[in-house]
């Protein structure tokens, strides 16, 4: 078993789709990350849940949004590669998502980035309403 936390079942992470947990970063700052599926080995990626553009998150609670092996900025639509975190298009062209080091053993996805450590599942804000109004008109 590799040496990090068990994120995620990868049968499971399929099924789903996306899998959302918080990590800090080196400078101890609590940080969404998103697993997705990948075509290419070990099947997984896990990127800073934060579209490089406009600090947009890919996931706000349902999901990463995804076509065919491409994550998809709900803001502009730009498409980033989910294995690479390219983007070639719309107003993120050129930009690349930061990667998350994780790594996938007997079936189980593992974060083993020294540079973040888990905090809990989720985002960042799940217990915290934060400025959106819960009110409706």
């Amino acid at each position: 078993m590799p040496d990090g936390t068990k994120l995620a079942d990868v049968e499971t992470l399929i099924e789903r789709g996306s899998h959302r947990f918080t990590a800090a970063d080196p400078f101890t700052n609590d940080r969404e990350v998103v697993l997705v599926p990948c075509d290419e080995p070990p099947g997984v990626r896990a990127w800073v849940n934060t579209c490089p553009h406009e600090n947009q998150r890919f996931d706000t609670g349902d999901g990463v949004p995804m076509r065919d092996g491409e994550v998809i900025c709900p803001r502009h639509g730009s498409l980033f590669d989910a294995c690479s975190g390219e983007c070639d298009n719309g107003p993120a062209a050129g930009t690349t998502l930061r990667e998350v080091e994780v790594a996938v053993e007997e079936g189980a996805v593992y974060l083993t980035d020294g540079d973040y450590s888990f905090r809990h599942e989720g985002g960042t804000d799940d217990d915290d309403p934060g400025s959106t109004s819960h009110l409706s008109l």
